[in-house]
């Protein structure tokens, strides 16, 4: 039986009671792409409803995980079986190495046609400018695309919407049949369904421009070639995407890269100077070559998903003491973190009168309360995620647009918002608004907090390729320009020997050259220290003097580290998660905290850019 997680939630909730029969026979249990579900909702889900399926039965099932980009071994044995991970027997395929070709190509936005700048100011808005640079890779995609299967990776649904209408007006003005089509969440399953198929059967050329939805899971065949517009998600990702192409033996697997930067003069921010997304792009091509890709992330409490199960088990068995309930998904499930008081802690808070979610009846039992029944009975309570939502950005009452979230906010910090910088003032965070005046505090970076979680590994890599000067083979000649002013920029920053820069008399740039997690972390220190601190892809912008930097990363080294909880609750953007509005706040900050912030190395790493002063 192929079904998903969904389906199998909807089964304990409308088929309770007749759970242990419709599973009495079962003798294998494979979760295909194991990769994907080990540090999200949706692993946390299955490792749920796959635990409740044995308790049903009464015994155990043999697991099976299939997937080519596991980055962690120990963490896979753990997720399949959790209190018997030294069980669980690895068996590695032995096919032969395929061969890889890749081109990185590099483009300018305020170049000729996207080549680097040579100089001389440009007329046209920058808004055109990035227009004129789209249009020269959609050229250089529908030259080298058209007449074959392929998949195009443009990121967000936006961007995938622009490439698919660039490439069919290329083809409507070749007078030629449109071959190119998009697909992502938000269009109508019959247009997913038809791109689908066009691909799979493979009669008549066909490249799909999507978001992630076709990085795994759907059969679509094989493509000839994978593109990427702008630097990977993650390694893993980018090994996912890759597996789509070259899978008949003795083809190779084909990936064309291409990075978008931005032109750069005196005023520009250090940060676009380094051309981060182009070195960050080489360094996961290098790290991919090399074999390396992410491992998941230590396991966070997810009380999200914890309280979708809460409600799930009520519903299966029509009511369930505390203590029952506390051993299938804590003692015997997969949320083994939470002990026994933050158990009743939660119990108590989805008990609260304002929530709803849940009641108790003279004797103890959990029933469902108002609010959870009406939950529990609509479809969309079998999944445990939701798609990303986006905050309205709200300027002085006029909404200037929204702008999807994936970092940390906090009051006084300052984001990267259509070209400008914005000072936030107050986050309303389960409306999803987000309060902003506008800040002349020097030029706004290209990056505005677009940049998907980074790995300490791959930073690592960006700061050796930053110290070296190999090129590597596959940079067309616009990349190997843009490498070489990035390392250029490095060494005149100094950034080799320093990590805290003055870019003003009260603003610093500070390298910490780790990670996403360890950076927001030290970033929420600093604001704790009454500092205010912002983000900025793999550096903090705080608008205060290198000195007065330096202090309060010396104060970093010389107390205990902060506790994590106490950071998180400096963040107010804390409604992250499908089920998170039912929690109190002091939750939401023990949750966040287990999940976006790492305390442990914050003062060795303070003590090792203050000793480098």
């Amino acid at each position: 039986m192929l079904i998903t997680p969904e389906s199998l939630e909807a089964l304990f909730v409308l088929r309770g009671l007749e759970v242990p029969g419709l599973f009495a026979a079962l003798d294998c249990i494979v979760v295909d792409e194991l990769h994907a579900v080990l540090d999200t909702e949706r692993g946390v889900h299955l490792r749920s409803i796959l635990s409740r399926i044995e308790i049903a039965i009464g015994r155990r099932v043999r697991r099976v995980g299939l997937s080519a980009t596991l980055g962690d071994m120990r963490l896979a044995r753990a997720y399949l079986r959790p209190d018997g991970a030294d069980e669980v027997c690895l068996l590695k395929s032995e096919s032969e190495d395929q061969d890889l070709k890749v081109q990185l190509r590099g483009y300018v936005v305020g170049g000729s046609d996207g080549s680097a700048d040579k100089g001389g100011k440009e007329s046209k808005s920058e808004q055109n400018l990035e227009v004129a640079t789209d249009r020269a890779i959609a050229h250089h995609l529908f030259e080298k695309l058209r007449g074959r299967q392929n998949l195009v990776f443009a990121g967000s649904r936006q961007r995938v919407e622009l490439y698919a209408d660039l490439l069919r007006q290329l083809s409507e003005t070749a007078r030629l049949p449109n071959e190119f089509y998009a697909h992502h969440a938000n269009l109508a399953r019959d247009h997913r369904e038809f791109v689908e198929q066009r691909l799979k059967q493979a009669k008549v050329p066909t490249t799909a421009v999507c978001t992630s939805t076709l990085e795994l899971g759907i059969d679509i065949g094989e493509v000839e070639s994978i593109a990427q517009i702008g630097p990977p998600f993650s390694v893993a990702s980018m090994r996912q995407r890759l597996g789509r192409s070259g899978r008949r033996a003795g083809k190779a697997a084909i990936m064309r890269m291409y990075v978008k930067e931005k032109a750069v003069d005196a005023a520009s921010s250090p940060l676009d100077a380094l051309r981060l997304q182009l070195v960050q792009s080489i360094a996961m091509v290098n790290l991919l070559v090399s074999g390396w890709c992410e491992p998941p992330r230590p396991q966070a409490l997810h009380l999200s998903t914890l309280v979708h199960q809460i409600l799930s088990v009520i519903a299966e068995r029509g009511g369930v003491s505390p203590r029952a309930l506390f051993d299938v998904l804590c003692r015997r499930g997969p949320f083994a973190a939470i002990d026994p008081n933050l158990f009743a802690e939660v119990l108590r808070n989805l008990g609260d009168p304002d929530v709803a979610l849940i009641e108790q009846a003279p004797d103890g039992t959990l029933l469902l309360g108002a609010t959870g029944e009406r939950l529990v009975e609509h479809y969309s309570f079998y999944s445990v995620f939701m798609t990303q939502e986006e905050y309205r950005v709200v300027e002085g009452g006029h909404t200037l647009g929204t702008l999807p979230v994936t970092f940390m906010l906090v009051p006084d910090m300052t984001i990267i918002f259509s070209g400008r910088r914005w000072r936030v003032l107050v986050v309303h965070d389960r409306e999803k608004v987000i309060e902003v005046a506008a800040d002349a505090s020097g030029t706004a970076p290209k990056f505005g907090g677009d940049a998907s979680d980074l790995h300490d590994k791959v930073v690592e890599k960006m700061f050796d390729l930053y110290c070296c000067e190999e090129v590597p083979p596959y940079l067309d000649e616009v990349a190997c320009d843009l490498l070489r002013e990035g390392r250029k920029a490095f060494r005149q920053l100094g950034l080799e020997r320093e990590s805290v820069l003055a870019i003003a008399d009260d603003k610093a740039l500070i390298f910490p050259w780790r990670g996403t997690v360890v950076t927001e972390s030290l970033s929420l220190a600093l604001v704790s220290l009454g500092l205010s601190a912002s983000p900025r892809h793999l550096a903090i912008e705080v608008s205060a003097s290198r000195s007065e930097t330096l202090e309060a990363l010396k104060e970093i080294t010389s107390h205990l580290p902060p506790d994590a909880t106490e950071l998180a609750e400096y963040m107010q953007n804390l409604v992250r998660a499908k089920y998170h509005p039912y929690l109190r706040r002091q939750l939401l900050a023990l949750d966040a905290a287990s999940e976006r912030i790492s305390v442990d190395s914050l003062q060795d790493l303070a003590r090792g850019m203050v000793s480098r002063m």
